[in-house]
């Protein structure tokens, strides 16, 4: 891609600075919370097993990122050239162990789970944004909320245990 076709947009790069949640689509597929780290221009995000679900996203060369500005609300949604770090590449010798720093609540260190997302099968995504961004007045105006998706997580509620009899007044 030309350099003319990757140049860098204000708005983008300073959301990109202060995200820590990017909400990606890829496809007609659902578009999906992330966690992400940025990271030299681009954003960085990790998926696979014992960490997030992104669906369609490891293999993936095209997707759409929304983030969120300082009042939490969206600001700028940018089509986002999809890349794919391989174990065995000088770039993921370079950028998994940063972004495993970055990584809350992890079991072990920095280098154990560089190795995890290795033996595993995790991707680790570069998000590199290119074409002309959405924002202002081109963002969508209505609501883009979707049903909640079912999970094996969710449980039904039970009623709450009362341990006395609540008298009616």
């Amino acid at each position: 891609m030309s350099d003319a076709a990757r140049r860098s947009n204000p708005l983008v790069d300073e959301a990109m600075k202060k995200a820590v949640v990017a909400w990606v689509g890829v496809a007609d597929g659902p578009v999906s919370a992330l966690w992400c780290v940025p990271l030299e221009g681009a954003l960085f995000v990790v998926s696979g097993p014992g960490e997030q679900s992104a669906p369609g996203l490891a293999d993936a060369t095209r997707a759409e990122v929304t983030l969120r500005g300082d009042h939490g609300g969206r600001i700028v949604t940018w089509p986002a050239d999809v890349t794919r770090l391989m174990p065995d590449s000088e770039h993921w010798a370079t950028s998994a162990p940063l972004i495993a720093a970055k990584r809350l609540n992890a079991p072990g260190s920095a280098a154990e789970l560089v190795a995890r997302w290795a033996t595993a099968g995790c991707a680790l995504n570069r998000l590199v944004p290119v074409g002309e961004p959405l924002v202002g007045s081109t963002l969508p105006t209505a609501s883009l909320a979707e049903p909640p998706r079912g999970a094996t997580v969710v449980r039904v509620t039970r009623k709450p245990f009362r341990l006395h009899r609540v008298r009616r007044r």
